[in-house]
């Protein structure tokens, strides 16, 4: 099927901010004033009350299709839906990457804000300060600004070491008791970056020198809000979690990449990640009542028919987490901050705003990424109960298949060898048995989340992955 052959309605209206749309659905929910969609309080609230509703429904739902006639063919429809779905994606061309901007391009260049919110990070904060002071790119046309969240170790006087050696730093020292956690960090600095385009790294980024010169062909589509740039592990030789990450990092790449070639939605993942400063303002800034503040941005730039594209080369690389609990609560927050924000914006999402394209890729990773997870335990109790194969088995074993082979074609896409021999190929295939396994933590942190958001509210607070500065 060609990427384009779906008639749908994606004009573009420039006059149309998604912030306005938001107040006027709050308004709709509650009598209450026209808000930017930073503090849109009935937006945000209510949402263990819709994560209930919707646990119930799935659990109902689930049995229910154990017990109707039709119970089975339905589930076959959804297989074979996301099955011509994955087929797409699997035989899309992904897009040539843009050539790099030119030493005479760069007299016109915009001017780039290099974001980096810090907390406790004297173990990294040095080192990618030294490297994003000292970018391939006009010096009077980027600045880095370290935002420190009131650190207590000795980040704030390392900083104030690099202040003194590099023109281009900047540093926002939070005061005790700032709310918001890194949103809020980022939304405080905000008012005082001059950068046309805004950059937000982690602060254990890793990133070359040309990397300003790589993002900006991207921006040359006016539509285009925001360039994620592909994230890699510094440290994935470490042990079996590191690698696990490598080979999970390699997959969700391949995917964006493939998901835009098919006209579906590109995905910030935080770190190394460039947005247009009239696409965030027009947004509302960054959400301060969210833990995943670049899968909730994610969805707010295509609500307001923003694209977001992808950097595949250079990688940005970061430091992958060494310990099953440390990976366990990275994830949990991961999930939560991902399903939070279908529970915040289903309204918007219901009335087709992304697009046609858009909203079916969005619904077919929503499908297999928290509905299907979550309907897991149901489905095994009856299964049980009533001696049979659980229902959903056919979509089970289609997403895990694909899982599989995208993990796959992505550790053989990001290979650093250009030519693979057979001992290679072979290599990658054992890496991706390694990272499925791996990739069944999945299975338990969603449906772990589904239920718990149900039962009990998450207190917004910073929470960050404690970095050792170690490769």
């Amino acid at each position: 099927m060609p990427a384009n052959s779906w008639s749908e309605n994606d004009s573009y209206d420039e006059l149309d901010a998604l912030s306005a749309f938001l107040s006027d659905l709050s308004d709709a929910e509650e009598s209450v004033e026209t808000l930017p969609a930073t503090s849109l309080p009935s937006l945000f609230q209510g949402r263990r009350r819709k994560a209930a509703v919707v646990l119930v429904t799935i659990w109902s739902s689930t049995i229910a299709l154990h017990l109707v006639s039709w119970g089975a063919w339905f589930v076959l429809g959804l297989t074979t839906l996301f099955g011509i779905h994955a087929l797409r994606i699997v035989l899309a061309r992904p897009r040539q990457q843009a050539e790099l901007v030119s030493d005479e391009a760069l007299a016109t260049a915009p001017f780039i804000s290099l974001l980096v919110a810090a907390k406790n990070e004297e173990a990294v904060i040095g080192n990618l300060v030294k490297i994003l002071c000292n970018q391939d790119y006009p010096n009077d046309k980027y600045e880095v600004w370290v935002i420190d969240d009131d650190s207590t170790d000795n980040t704030p006087k390392i900083l104030s070491q690099l202040e003194q050696e590099y023109d281009c730093l900047r540093v926002l020292h939070r005061q005790t008791g700032a709310t918001g956690g890194k949103s809020g960090a980022l939304n405080q600095v905000l008012p005082l970056t001059k950068g046309e385009i805004l950059a937000v790294f982690d602060a254990d980024a890793r990133v070359t020198p040309d990397l300003l010169k790589q993002v900006l062909p991207l921006f040359a589509e006016k539509k285009v809000g925001a360039v994620q740039v592909r994230k890699a592990i510094a440290n994935a030789s470490e042990n079996f979690w590191t690698l696990g990450q490598q080979a999970e990092m390699a997959l969700d790449a391949y995917v964006q990449q493939q998901r835009l070639a098919v006209g579906g939605l590109g995905e910030l993942r935080g770190n190394g990640q460039f947005v247009r400063r009239a696409a965030l303002q027009r947004c509302g800034g960054w959400n301060e009542e969210t833990i995943t503040d670049d899968l909730d941005l994610t969805f707010r730039l295509h609500l307001d028919r923003w694209e977001i594209e992808f950097l595949p080369y250079p990688a940005v690389e970061e430091e992958g987490v060494t310990t099953a609990l440390a990976l366990w609560h990275q994830r949990n927050r991961w999930a939560e901050g991902g399903y939070q924000r279908y529970l915040d914006y289903w309204r918007p999402i219901l009335s087709n705003r992304m697009g046609t394209q858009k909203t079916f890729d969005m619904f077919m990773y929503l499908l297999i990424q928290y509905l299907l997870p979550a309907a897991q335990v149901p489905d095994l109790f009856m299964a049980i109960a009533r001696n049979r194969l659980p229902v959903f088995s056919p979509l089970t074993g289609l997403a895990m298949s694909m899982s599989m082979l995208w993990m796959y074609q992505g550790l053989k896409r990001f290979h650093p060898d250009g030519k693979l021999r057979l001992s290679t190929l072979l290599m990658l295939l054992l890496q991706t048995m390694r990272g499925t396994i791996y990739m069944f933590h999945w299975l338990v942190v969603m449906p772990s989340i589904t239920a718990r958001m149900s039962v009990r509210p998450k207190r917004l607070k910073w929470v960050k992955t404690v970095h050792q500065g170690k490769s």
